[in-house]
């Protein structure tokens, strides 16, 4: 029997109720991971609830891992076996690769990529006539993906609210997204927005597909539910079709990815969607002192459409948020490099510190400063392992062996390392390929003398590709991809590609550690650990994956400081914190204030900041800071204004604003400008 004593009250009561909708608000730091591991261990140890009829989904694959890891600590492997714990995304690759038919896809489907997806709009937008480029082709990309995480499809979205007549966009969009959409059919290919889009439409067109996954999973957790976009929701809502046995936990106050299609009112309204639901708040937080959360509450509070609750600590201490008010950016760099300089000297771990800032362009002083001074530091949200260009190379050849259909990867890799095959040549097995309806590879293998004199260059590349099929069949992962990196020669393509040797050992290390990974891979998941499903794991790679997070022990922080956004920090948290630059235009940032979107989004992302700290949180201001190379003055955030300054700046407004009748006309005016924490300077 599993114990539920170690449980806090509101823990133990969100970890029992197991029939019915529930609703746990889970505040920053209050323990919801390990009430949703309980939870599971409750059910299948002490309730008898078969592990196939548990699905928990997560956002992210660290967050599944996690979560999977505590329960085998809870249950043990072999009680844990059965149970599905996954990402949204593979949940949705997985139901696909089964189900993909229904849709007139072939199951051994690709998975396309940025780059491709760039590649086919590039086609598209030649076929509409933009031959001056008027249209960025990286807005037509994100427009669809928007569209695709609405639920839209191509031929429903000129009817649709979104389709604006009057933006010469979305007519654009209008011909690009089905073209685009019948391009990836044609390569049998799908993209990252695709694994949503369809399994929705998998079971809007299946509805008893639909009951029947249903009724597999009679028992549904999604975690981060303030992050779920419309897709998501319907995906849920096919899900509990045949029982509404639905445990949702998330924290509406760290809502902060509107950018990325997640739609808060599927929290705020959860009770509307499940009348039946229970809610319960876990507001004791074990991560930070009291008097951060004292300040985390006085920003929070200050939202509007919220629910009520209250964040608390037993962890008391002396030792009060400060805010450092700096002359301008490079006083800011070297006065928070110093501290931390002093920090160190102490004989403190720089892997508890974090620097977190609003925009990007916030971190340059700081790593100029942090390199003058010799401190260690790293970067969260630099160039992905998985995205650097032999990687993608041999990534590419990869898929061509499992899909020889997959024409964006074949033509990726046709002439790496070169072969000599030029445009023209290619266009000719294009021309082939469509007039004879056939995918490009099947048409480089059935006339290679289009080719010319390269006919036997052609030939070469088809018969590699046969071949290392072959290797597939007879070796591990790891000894296939080396044999194939052997028979390519392209440690003599990276040769001839940098001049400098330590630039062409670094990208043949990064080589070397893809195959150490595959390898990995092999070790994890032993009999099973296809080329399909190896391909399938490095396309739904977290967008905070990288080659530093494999090489290390995730328990374990180097021995560096940690640079992120704001938006990266979510889920992370740091005994000291550095928020530089937490200034009007900055925080909230200036395009809410010129769109005039509202600050709620902005305060909450202040909020996940500062709920980062454990023990120490400082936050700076600059009198004048750089932005594009030009010094301009700066001022508070609203989220930082004192009770003196809101009287100072009040008797500003009866100068500025004395036509207005009265003080709440003015906060009408500039928006609730005032607002923020009390007694911060205390």
């Amino acid at each position: 029997m599993i114990s539920l004593a170690g449980l806090n009250d509101k823990q133990r009561e969100a970890a029992e109720t197991i029939d019915g909708p529930v609703l746990i608000l889970a505040g920053a730091g209050s323990g919801k991971t390990r009430t949703l591991t309980y939870r599971i261990a409750h059910m299948v140890d002490n309730l008898h609830i078969p592990g196939k009829s548990i699905l928990a989904v997560s956002f992210t694959n660290k967050a599944a891992k996690e979560m999977k890891e505590r329960v085998i600590t809870l249950l043990g492997k072999q009680k844990s076996r059965g149970m599905t714990l996954a990402t949204f995304h593979s949940l949705g690759l997985k139901i696909l690769k089964k189900e993909i038919t229904h849709l007139g896809y072939h199951k051994n489907f690709s998975i396309y990529d940025q780059t491709d997806q760039l590649s086919i709009i590039r086609e598209g937008l030649r076929l509409y006539h933009d031959n001056k480029g008027a249209f960025k082709k990286e807005i037509i990309a994100s427009k669809i993906g928007k569209l695709k995480n609405e639920g839209i499809k191509p031929e429903d979205f000129a009817d649709s609210p979104f389709f604006d007549g009057e933006d010469p966009y979305d007519h654009a969009v209008n011909f690009m997204y089905e073209f685009y959409q019948d391009k990836l059919k044609f390569y049998n290919a799908i993209d990252f927005d695709d694994i949503l889009l369809l399994t929705v439409r998998l079971f809007d067109e299946n509805p008893e597909l639909a009951r029947e996954y249903s009724e597999q999973f009679r028992y549904i957790m999604v975690d981060e539910y303030q992050d779920t976009n419309p897709l998501q929701f319907r995906l849920i809502r096919h899900l509990t079709c045949a029982h509404d046995n639905l445990c949702v936990v998330g924290d509406d106050d760290q809502a902060i990815y509107s950018f990325r299609g997640a739609d808060i009112s599927n929290i705020i309204g959860f009770e509307r969607d499940y009348s039946r639901a229970k809610v319960v708040k876990l507001e004791q937080n074990y991560r930070s002192v009291s008097p951060i959360l004292k300040l985390a509450n006085s920003v929070i509070k200050e939202n509007k459409d919220r629910r009520d609750k209250t964040l608390w600590s037993d962890k008391p201490s002396d030792m009060k948020p400060i805010l450092w008010e700096l002359a301008d950016t490079d006083h800011e760099a070297e006065i928070v490099v110093e501290d931390i300089v002093s920090h160190q000297s102490k004989g403190g771990h720089l892997g508890d510190i974090a620097i977190l800032y609003r925009s990007n362009t916030q971190a340059a002083p700081i790593e100029e400063q942090l390199r003058l001074s010799q401190v260690p530091y790293t970067i969260i949200g630099g160039q992905k392992f998985y995205e650097k260009k032999e990687v993608k190379d041999i990534m590419a050849y990869l898929q061509v062996i499992r899909n020889p259909a997959d024409q964006m990867a074949l033509r990726r890799v046709l002439n790496v390392p070169s072969r000599g095959i030029g445009i023209r040549t290619l266009e000719k097995f294009l021309e082939e390929s469509e007039a004879h309806e056939i995918d490009l590879f099947s048409a480089m293998k059935k006339s290679p003398e289009l080719a010319g004199s390269r006919e036997e260059k052609i030939k070469n590349f088809v018969k590699l590709i046969e071949n290392t099929k072959n290797y597939f069949d007879k070796y591990s992962l790891s000894e296939a991809i080396t044999n194939l990196i052997e028979d390519l020669k392209y440690f003599e393509y990276i040769d001839k590609c940098y001049d400098q040797a330590k630039q062409a050992s670094r990208r043949k290390d990064d080589i070397h550690f893809f195959i150490e990974s595959a390898a990995r891979f092999t070790e994890n998941f032993k009999e099973s650990a296809t080329l399909s499903k190896f391909l399938e794991k490095l396309m739904l790679q977290d967008s905070q994956d990288s080659r530093d997070d494999d090489e290390e022990d995730d328990d374990v922080r180097k021995n560096e400081v940690t640079l992120m956004t704001l938006h990266s920090s979510k889920g992370l948290e740091f005994k000291q914190v550095y928020m530089i630059g937490v200034e009007e235009e900055l925080l909230p940032h200036k395009r809410t204030i010129i769109n005039n979107e509202g600050d709620a989004e902005e305060r909450r992302l202040c909020y996940v900041g500062i709920t980062r700290a454990q023990e120490k949180l400082i936050m700076t201001v600059c009198k004048e800071r750089k932005i594009y190379g030009n010094m301009l003055p700066r001022h508070r955030s609203r989220f930082i204004v004192t009770d003196d300054a809101k009287r100072f700046y009040q008797e500003q407004d009866r100068q500025n604003f004395g036509h207005l009748e009265s003080q709440e006309e003015v906060d009408k005016y500039k928006k609730d400008f005032f607002s923020g924490l009390m007694n911060l300077l205390d």
